[in-house]
């Protein structure tokens, strides 16, 4: 038996150690592409962009695992199936079950290895990549802005605009600018219809053109007091061309190690995590119960007193009771509370969603490492014995059917994640949904592949549509 054991985990590693660096190295591309308008054209040394590969490297592994798992298992059993030599073990009183039994050691010591990598290594990669993404961004911070929000990543401004065009992307349309140089209060506004970026390597300085705009400064000076500052003059004029010349000496000069995010769900432990969801429960419950105590005191609800009418007989119809200017009186006081307080609970709807979705991302993060840490074992219990049914190796059909599995894997598990964050379902649901609608079907994959039964049993199928058109056949031909 240890000759077996030895041939079996000798036949799964080959093809397990290819395809995890082949797929290891497709996502790193992937990545790579994704931030290369990042990257590229700003004069980043190599060993910077090799720093920042090896962090991708660091949090594709886990993921790159659980695929590499299932193909491997396919391509192992199915070739096995393919040369008969299951078949051979088989007739030797050997059982699936027994047969793979070293490969399932090997997947319990994977799996644990996966948990620990995501655990340690992968937020620790997470977040260095993540602030040496902004740190490269900020090497050349015209190329930064974005879109739609204000850009305060430069020094003393806050640049909003619609859309940012042309060729090189360094056109701007309706900007908007707070210049904060003085303070960091908004008094001089620029506002303009369009707008270019202009840098040249080597210097110092940003430049936005701008034209067919307005200038705005509200004239404080050094004046403090609330009311001099009403009475402050306040200056106003169209220009149709106007540069604006920004210092980004000190941006430039980056350092990649800079670490400026630290509490991103996927830079934190499982440990922080946990940590980090109870922090955020209390100012949750402390928001809800001062929300719903300001509803209560706004309906007035704690000045309900006691009839004092002395057993007065009223009419059924509340407004009855009242002359005509008192009704018109209350029902517009009335309309006025709950309109108020309609705003205030859509208001209030908004701000818990996004609240309650925060919580919730944190504790689908949490839920999702140690789902994804179990998912190593799930895949290779529906890819060994899917192997032995299809009867094929190599990396054709079995590279297909691996790809299917996972795409449909990955969607489950990130439709559960969007379910649990917008509070539909649970997040332990949520998390660990992909895993439980593939455990079923992993279980039942071994069943027939114990049994010596194919993918699916076409004669249950066609034998009843058989049956009535015999039954058709025979009953024209009376």
């Amino acid at each position: 038996m240890k000759i077996l054991n030895r041939y079996i985990l000798k036949s799964f590693l080959a093809p397990f150690l290819a395809t995890f660096f082949i797929i290891l190295f497709v996502l790193i591309m992937q990545a790579l592409w994704l931030q290369f308008d990042k990257i590229a054209g700003k004069g980043i040394s190599m060993v910077i962009i090799l720093k920042f590969l090896s962090y991708m490297s660091l949090m594709m592994v886990p993921t790159a695992l659980p695929i590499a798992i299932l193909l491997s298992s396919i391509m192992a059993l199915g070739n096995m199936a393919e040369n008969y030599e299951f078949a051979a073990v088989k007739s030797a009183g050997i059982s699936l079950q027994r047969f793979i039994r070293p490969l399932v050691i090997l997947m319990f010591f994977m799996s644990i290895a996966n948990f620990l990598f995501l655990n340690y290594v992968f937020p620790y990669a997470s977040l260095k990549s993540k602030n040496l993404i902004y740190n490269m961004k900020m090497k050349e911070p015209g190329l930064a802005l974005v879109p739609g929000t204000f850009n305060t990543e430069i020094p003393n401004y806050s640049i909003k605009f619609d859309e940012k065009y042309g060729e090189e992307e360094n056109f701007l349309k309706n900007v908007l600018i707070y210049d904060l140089r003085s303070n960091t209060v908004n008094n001089k506004v620029i506002t303009a219809k369009k707008g270019e970026i202009v840098s040249e390597e080597g210097s110092r300085y940003l430049t936005l053109v701008l034209e067919d705009g307005y200038y705005a400064e509200d004239m404080i000076g050094n004046k403090t007091t609330v009311e001099s500052r009403k009475r402050a003059p306040f200056t106003k004029a169209h220009f149709d061309h106007y540069e604006v010349n920004i210092d980004v000496s000190n941006i430039g000069d980056f350092d990649p190690d800079e670490v400026r995010y630290k509490t991103g769900k996927e830079m934190l432990s499982l440990k922080q995590l946990d940590f980090f969801v109870d922090s955020l429960q209390t100012p949750y419950r402390d928001f809800v119960i001062n929300r719903a105590s300001r509803v209560y005191t706004t309906l007035k609800v704690n000045n309900l007193v006691k009839d004092s009418l002395g057993g007065k007989t009223l009419k059924p119809e509340i407004l009855d009771n009242f002359n005509e200017r008192n009704r018109r009186v209350i029902a517009k006081n009335a309309s006025t509370t709950v309109l108020g307080n309609l705003e205030n609970l859509r208001n209030f709807k908004n701000t818990l969603k996004d609240k309650t979705k925060i919580i919730n991302g944190y504790n689908v993060e949490f839920h999702k490492r140690i789902a994804f840490s179990v998912a190593c074992l799930v895949l290779f219990f529906v890819g060994t014995p899917l192997g032995s049914i299809i009867r094929k190796g190599g990396f054709g059909l079995p590279m297909i059917i691996a790809v299917t599995i996972f795409v449909i894997y990955f969607f489950i598990s990130t439709f559960g994640k969007n379910m649990a964050e917008s509070n539909r379902v649970t997040p332990f649901i949520g998390g660990w949904m992909a895993t439980f609608i593939l455990l079923p079907f992993g279980v039942l994959l071994m069943i027939r592949a114990t049994n010596d039964k194919g993918l699916f049993n076409l004669d249950a199928f066609l034998q009843p549509v058989t049956t009535v058109f015999n039954k058709l056949f025979k009953l024209n031909k009376k």
